[in-house]
């Protein structure tokens, strides 16, 4: 009775990540901030902001993370909601769980910003990050043997996966090649209104329905621009998809959206990507987030963690803790 309750209790709390077309978009904000805003972050996890090229950051450094590692995290919110406050306490237990400095960006908004203001964010964020993390690489060395390039991971969620694809597809070969590794929880991959998640009357998801997607579609990009490739990725060319990153896609069993993963793997997969789908059963859309209530947010971070973590840890030297770094006048900020 109690794993029932809980379950309950995650799927109500989870509903409020995804925008109703009933609500008003500053009532379906302030709710996920009121839901998702965590005034102790977990872990030890340290958070300051850090304004990249006039789009205000959320910096979170665990206590033990990898030099030349970090994430740029995109959040999801339906387009038109999210922010770092409520994004804090999951992206710091991600920070944890992967020894790495996750960088969030606080951009710019449907309906007010539409597509595409917030991959314009994004595409600067991601530039003065790779400026940065280069300049660092070239100052730091090891057994006299200095880093070449920084070691970039891109993590979203949700319709963040979209921006976060957009983000990717659009970026110059040398900044494409120093992405390591692409986490997608969830990810919306289309909202063209050809899609059978938009057009089925029924659904079996207890967070997400066709219906959202539409309507959210509608509100972060014109009518003719929803099969773009920068707004569903399930349109994307091969040759676009040359050389791209890792893609590593965790969800539930039970969301709409799996389908459209499936069919995005075996895209990835023809040409000749690697992009691994981790399916968690009798899970719903963004579990992840419902760490309170569900055991398996837990074990599916921790998974997170290991993927990024397992034979990619650089020598001693290079794993450093807050207070040797702040200590020597380095501040291992992005």
């Amino acid at each position: 009775m109690e794993n029932a309750d809980n379950r309950k209790a995650a799927i109500k709390k989870l509903r409020t990540l995804v925008y109703s077309p009933k609500q008003q978009v500053e009532d379906f904000r302030k709710n996920i901030d009121k839901k998702f805003a965590c005034s102790i972050l977990p872990n030890h996890v340290e958070c300051s902001e850090q304004n990249y090229a006039n789009v205000q950051c959320d910096v979170l450094i665990p206590e033990m993370y990898s030099l030349h590692r970090i994430m740029i995290y995109v959040h999801g919110g339906s387009f038109v909601g999210g922010s770092c406050l409520a994004w804090r306490g999951f992206c710091a237990s991600l920070a944890a769980a992967t020894s790495c400095r996750i960088v969030v960006p606080e951009y710019r908004l449907a309906p007010a910003y539409a597509f595409p203001a917030a991959v314009e964010d994004l595409q600067s964020v991601f530039r003065n990050v790779f400026t940065e993390e280069q300049v660092a690489c070239s100052l730091d060395s090891v057994d006299g043997k200095s880093q070449e390039s920084p070691e970039i991971i891109i993590a979203a969620d949700g319709s963040g996966a979209s921006q976060a694809m957009a983000l990717i597809l659009s970026l110059k070969e040398r900044y494409r090649s120093c992405i390591k590794q692409v986490i997608f929880f969830s990810p919306w991959l289309s909202l063209s209104p050809n899609s059978p998640l938009i057009k089925a009357k029924k659904c079996r998801d207890e967070i997400l329905n066709g219906d959202a997607l539409r309507r959210s579609g509608d509100i972060y990009t014109y009518s003719g621009n929803l099969e773009n490739p920068l707004v569903s990725p399930l349109f994307v060319t091969e040759e676009s998809l040359e050389k791209f990153p890792p893609l590593f896609i965790q969800m539930g069993e039970k969301e709409i959206l799996l389908e459209d993963a499936k069919s995005f793997q075996k895209i990835l997969t023809k040409a000749g990507n690697i992009c691994e789908l981790d399916v968690w059963p009798n899970m719903m859309f963004m579990f992840q987030m419902a760490d309170e209530y569900l055991a398996e947010s837990h074990l599916a971070i921790e998974k997170i963690g290991k993927l990024v973590t397992f034979n990619k840890e650089e020598a001693d030297e290079q794993t450093l803790t807050r207070s040797p770094v702040l200590e020597s006048g380095i501040t291992g900020e992005a």
